[in-house]
């Protein structure tokens, strides 16, 4: 019995040092994942401070589009999920088609293997705005054997604005608009290369 209470203990001191967070569940379903574990950019930023490489933290964007929007180093690696082909275009957006990195969960399991870490740990998954790539990636590692994945709601670049001289900037919250450290200068050593075959 008194063994049971210490490990109860050593479980509830281990959860209650996860900082507390304030982000809401999303609105809409397609932003929502089973964990329910959502962070801001502030918030993702004071995790990552208070849990070091005891946790996993991915920006899963296209590293084209990093190289052009932005970077943070806080970040441990860029394992985007979905990436532009460049051979097939999109006429409905008009861009290229973006398609899902086929190998994006075993790139992820990779990561926390190389860092001495298992599925356990909290992972922090970070797209441009927090739902189009964020959530479905998060959503993707579902039923996968990982334990706490949390989304970061308001993404690298943020929302639109809705009104205004600068209408449709992405200016409102995320990291980048939030004073957390950024720069245009990628890490070479986190970003994203393809493996070949």
């Amino acid at each position: 019995m008194k063994r049971k209470a210490i490990v109860l203990l050593i479980l509830l001191l281990g959860i209650s040092s996860v900082p507390a967070f304030s982000s809401s569940k999303p609105e809409n379903p397609k932003k929502q994942t089973a964990w329910n574990l959502y962070v801001d950019s502030k918030e993702a930023y004071a995790l990552k401070q208070k849990l070091g490489d005891q946790m996993l933290f991915i920006d899963v964007r296209d590293p084209i589009e990093i190289m052009f929007t932005g970077f943070t180093d806080v970040v441990d690696i860029n394992i985007p999920f979905k990436i532009a082909n460049r051979a097939v275009w999109n006429d409905k957006k008009p861009v290229f088609k973006m398609e899902l990195n086929p190998n994006f969960e075993q790139e992820v399991a990779a990561a926390l293997e190389a860092r001495g870490l298992t599925k356990e740990v909290p992972v922090v998954i970070m797209c441009r705005s927090g739902g189009t790539r964020g959530a479905p990636a998060t959503k993707y590692l579902e039923n996968k054997g990982y334990k706490q994945v949390y989304v970061v709601t308001d993404g690298f670049e943020g929302g639109k604005l809705k009104e205004g001289e600068r209408k449709n900037w992405r200016l409102k919250n995320g990291w980048k608009n939030s004073g957390l450290p950024w720069s245009y200068k990628l890490n070479k050593d986190k970003m994203y290369f393809p493996s070949e075959g």
